[in-house]
Order: structure tokens, then sequence, then C-alpha cells
């Protein structure tokens, strides 16, 4: 069976060529007006769009500068990719409100949104080694003694950020709530369009969709805020389709098994045979995670 034994998925990925906008799991993306995502957001979140575009990342990363109404300090959630002219634009934006950085955080790990992170810390912190901290769940993405995780609450400049392990896209991906404008902060868990790939696994990120679904109806959450793409106002339904879509692609799956498919490849002939089958490496990939959550089914 094909397997990606040691190495990134999505680079791998890459090195094949594969187009998340042509990929069979999302069929329905499209590229984003860029000028309705820069500078989209909430009353204390606003989105400043990196400029690296592309395939796997759409209209490019969304850098997030978050901070209560009049504080002196913000919050920075993925600075994104280690591009000088960014990261420069988010400090100038920052300092042209009479504000400074408190902290960086970063939704997961992915070089599109964490390669700028410790640069920019230096660059708004003062210099080569005295940079503001940044915080992750992986310590390798860390600068500073602090992690972050499952219900940590960040209060920087008088900001309440309620964090929620989210995996399922990466093993690190968190989610972050911020309750003063009912957003959540999905990194790439939820895009603004398309569906999201999988480097974790398919049970991880099920669990993390129900979850989230539940919250957001829970604490009456009333826009998602995302890694990619533009915001999306109605949090339920974007959830709902998100995990309308990965049950309705593991039934099919599930169907072209008992037909007698038995490997990976088989389903993929089965169930991607109207697509090009340049893309079928990618979706064995995608059917690979599906069957191995099958079968750990009980």
């Amino acid at each position: 069976m094909w397997r990606l034994a040691g190495t990134s998925v999505l680079r791998h990925l890459e090195a094949l060529g594969w187009n998340p906008v042509r990929h069979p799991d999302r069929a329905s993306g499209r590229m984003g007006d860029m000028s309705e995502i820069d500078g989209m957001g909430t009353e204390r979140a606003t989105c400043v769009l990196a400029p690296n575009p592309s395939a796997m990342t759409l209209d490019g990363t969304n850098t997030w500068i978050i901070g209560e109404p009049g504080a002196e300090e913000v919050v920075v959630v993925d600075p994104g990719p280690k591009d000088g002219k960014h990261l420069r634009r988010v400090a100038d934006l920052i300092a042209g409100q009479g504000r400074r950085v408190g902290l960086v955080l970063l939704t997961h790990g992915h070089p599109d949104h964490s390669a700028g992170a410790v640069k920019f810390a230096e660059l708004t912190g003062g210099g080569k080694g005295r940079g503001v901290k940044v915080r992750a769940l992986d310590p390798a993405h860390r600068l500073g003694d602090e992690g972050l995780g499952e219900g940590d609450v960040v209060t920087t400049g008088g900001l309440e950020l309620r964090i929620m392990e989210t995996p399922g896209h990466s093993d690190d991906s968190l989610t972050f709530w911020l309750p003063a404008d009912r957003a959540v902060l999905t990194g790439d868990t939820v895009l603004g369009y398309g569906t999201t790939v999988l480097e974790g696994k398919l049970g991880d990120y099920l669990s993390s969709l129900d979850r989230l679904r539940a919250f957001s109806a829970d604490q009456d959450a009333a826009v998602i805020l995302p890694g990619h793409g533009p915001k999306l106002d109605d949090p339920l339904a974007a959830l709902d389709h998100y995990i309308d879509h990965r049950r309705e692609r593991l039934a099919q799956v599930e169907a072209a098994v008992a037909a007698g498919a038995r490997t990976a490849r088989e389903v993929v002939e089965i169930v991607y045979a109207d697509v090009d089958e340049s893309l079928w490496p990618a979706a064995e990939w995608s059917v690979q995670s599906q069957l191995d959550y099958l079968n750990e089914r009980p």
C-alpha cells in the first residue's frame, strides 16, 4: 500500500505536482478576492494577507493581529512565511496604531504559518535574542519556555483567547476562541473555502470537527477566522459542510471495500474513476487514511 513513511505529506504531494484546487477533495475550491481578505476581521482581529498565494496556500496565509480596543499590546497569530516585506508590514501596522507585539501564537507548525515567527518576534522585540515569545504546541516552533495547549488561556493586553487542541490537519493543530467577538480562529482545520489536507489521522480530524461544531453551537459562534481564505460568517453551516464532506467520502470508500477493493489503489480506481490519473497518488494517500480509520474502528 502507498504510504508516506518519514516524510511530510504536504511536501510529498507538492513533489508530485499536487494542486489542492484540482484535488478531488477540493472540488469546490475557488480562489477568492484578495482585496476582501486583506483587512477583514472583527472588532478585535484584523487579517494581514501574506503575499504567498499558491496551490497549497490558496490566496496566501492569513496573519491575524488581535487586541483589545485601546490596549497597548496585541497578539499576532501565524506571522506566516519568512517574507521580510510581509513581516515588516505587519510590524508597521501595529506600530502605526501606537501598539506593540506582546506575544506570537501559532495555530500549527507548517512553514506557511510559522517560518517567519522567530524573525518577526526579533523584529518587534528589539533584535536577535530579545524577541517576544512565540508559543506553539510543538516545542520545535517555540521561542521561549512557554508552550501552548488544551485549556490554556492567553490574556496578553487584557485580551482573552482560549486554546483548544484540534488535531487532524496536523498533529499539532490548535484552534483559538476569541469570546469577546464570538470568533473561532481555526488555522488550517477549517479553510475559507474548499476542504483541507490531512497530515494527521482521519479519526482525530473527525473528532475535532465534531467538537468544533458542538462548541460553536454552544457558544453561539458568529464567525470563523481561517488560516487561508475569507472569513466564514456562518460557522455551523461551514462545519456541517466539512463534516458531511468527510462522511460522504468515507461512505464511498467503505462501499468500494464492500464491493471487493482491497488496497488503496483499488479503492481509488473506483471512487476517483472520473479524476485525472495524475492525481491518483494524492487520492491514494487520502484513501489510505480513510482505510486506516475504518480498520481501527471497533
